[in-house]
Order: C-alpha cells, then structure tokens, then sequence
C-alpha cells in the first residue's frame, strides 16, 4: 500500500477507452463448443467510458456509476458486484499484482450499454490499465491484454484501439494500419440486445434456411483497402454484418432506423455488432454533424463520432 508518513494515502487513476463499432462482421457456423468463429474489423471510435480507480483501505472491491454519465440508465440494469466485467478485471489485477489495495471504480458510461459497442468491455480494459498504474504492478501492454482476454473477445481491443482484424473467437488481434479517418453517427436504442440471444436467434433463421455455413478464415481485403484510403464510397459498398437480421428479427424496428438513416444522407447504416445501436457512415464531420441533429428532430438519440481512436489511455493520477 502507499503510505506517507505512516498512514494510508489514498490515490485515484482517470483511464478512458473507447467504445467499437464492426465494420464487418462474418459469423461461423455453431461449434461443438457453443461458440461462434468470427472474422470482423473493429474500428475503435470517439465515444468512450472512463474508470476512476481509487484505492481504498478496506481490501474490497465496489462499484459505481458516475452521474457525469451521459446515457438515460433509468431502469438499465447493470450490476455493481462480480458480474460486472470492470470488477472482474480489478479481481484478476489484484490476484497479479503484489502491491494491490481495496479500489473504488466510478465508471462513467458513454457507451450505450448492452448495444453491440463493447461498452463493458471499454470498462473493462480501463480498469485493468487503472489497477496496473495504481498499484505500480509493470505489466506491459501485451500482458494486460492476455489477461484482457480471459474476460471477453472485446477487453483486448479496448486495450489496443485503432483499427484490428480480429479471428477466432475475436480475440485473435492483428492491427491493422489505418490513418484515414472515417466519420459516423451512431444511433443508441431505447433497450438492449443480450449477445447470446441475437447469436442464437442467428443459428435458429440458419437452421430453417437449411443453408451450408462455412468457418470463417479472414475478412474482406477491400474493407481494409477503403480503411486505409479513408475511401468512405468504397466502404458503404463492402460493409457487413451477419448479425444484423437476427438483430432486426429481434427488434424489427431497427429496420425503420436503418431506413430513416439513409433516407437522411447517410451513406450506408449498419447495425453494430449484435445492436440494437446503428452505425451510419458519412462522407465528412460536417456531414455526421448534420445526419446527428437531422435524427435527433425525429427522435432519435443520435451522436457523431469518428475512428479510429486510440486504446485505453490513463487521463489522469492523482494522490488524493
């Protein structure tokens, strides 16, 4: 533990991380093991959450949420105890860490919550960057992101950002070089979609189809070569998310999103990972500032953001 002159000095580290948006997002067939094999591209974008890890004297761990949070949580259930990804990841730093306290985490949610952007998994990797620093434990990046995989295929890239290809379960990363910005406006839905479910829904519209699935092996070379070139046309052509109608299936009204979007000047929607939240692409900031204010006059919960950003970054360390 810190201490100054004999007492208990407590301190307080500011990590943010953003959130993801799958700018392509290929499904596997079910495996014996019940998981999914997935070739995607991530793209981290400007819209992030923020741990503040306080140590603590007690030797406990305890959660809150920030009421600087800008999302609507009246009656979003998250919890606050070992099923919350960001206390998961202050267990697993505290078990690696000779020097770990108790910690307070006030985590302030900007990411729609339980909506395809890896919101949980952006506290998640904050948490475990916040608890590296404040317990002074040195491990690198490429240790904190083996230890980020243990809790879910999306902490490690929260970790890393940018732009990544992500195989297997979606933890197997291989960054991806990409300068150009790409310009978006998310839209968040009033309600979540539990993963589970919408991958099992997937596998049952499949089943009935009957068709043959195969395992995914890599992503679309053109997805990245829009990417790179910041090519905004080329990308709306290549976009895809085989989620999306088990999405819709769900929650049909994300149909009437993706419509009114377009209809709006967005170049293409999507919906993200496995929803509800949809991603509108734009050819500019002006354009996604407009598209943004254009859907909130109908209603919508619309916010402009852009990609790609950088990984989970302390913004603050302070001893209190």
């Amino acid at each position: 533990m810190n201490a100054v002159r004999g007492r208990f000095a407590a301190r307080t580290v500011r990590v943010k991380a953003p959130g993801k948006v799958n700018v392509s997002l290929d499904v596997g067939p079910l495996r014996a093991d019940g998981y999914h094999s997935v070739a995607s591209v991530y793209l981290a974008v400007s819209l992030y959450e923020e741990v503040a890890a306080t140590s603590t004297e007690n030797g406990a761990i305890t959660v809150s949420i920030s009421p600087a949070s800008t999302l609507d949580l009246d009656g979003v259930d998250i919890p606050l105890d070992e099923r919350n990804l960001a206390y998961r990841a202050a267990a697993i730093m505290a078990d690696v860490s000779e020097h770990s306290t108790g910690v307070h985490l006030e985590i302030t949610k900007r990411v729609p919550v339980a909506g395809g952007m890896g919101g949980g998994s952006a506290d998640a990797a904050a948490t475990l960057l916040a608890c590296d620093a404040l317990w002074n434990s040195g491990l690198s990046r490429d240790e904190l992101a083996h230890l980020a995989a243990e809790l879910g295929a999306d902490v490690p890239f929260s970790l890393l950002g940018g732009t990544a290809v992500g195989l297997g379960l979606g933890d197997e990363l291989s960054p991806a070089l990409v300068k150009a910005q790409t310009d978006w406006v998310l839209v968040a839905a009033g309600f979540g979609l539990p993963t589970p479910e919408v991958y099992r829904t997937l596998d049952r519209l499949r089943t009935a189809e009957g068709a043959a699935i195969e395992e995914p092996t890599g992503v679309d070379p053109r997805i990245l070569k829009a990417l790179r070139g910041g090519d905004a046309d080329a990308l709306s052509r290549v976009l895809v998310n085989d989620l999306q109608r088990a999405s819709i299936e769900l929650a049909p009204g994300l149909r009437d999103t993706v419509g009114l979007g377009e209809s709006c000047g967005a170049i293409a929607g999507i919906v993200s990972g496995s929803g509800p939240t949809v991603a509108f692409l734009t050819h500019s900031p002006a354009a996604a500032a407009g598209l943004a204010e254009d859907l909130r006059h109908h209603g919508l919960d619309a916010i402009a953001v852009h990609g790609p950003v950088h990984g989970a970054r302390i913004i603050s360390d302070t001893l209190l």
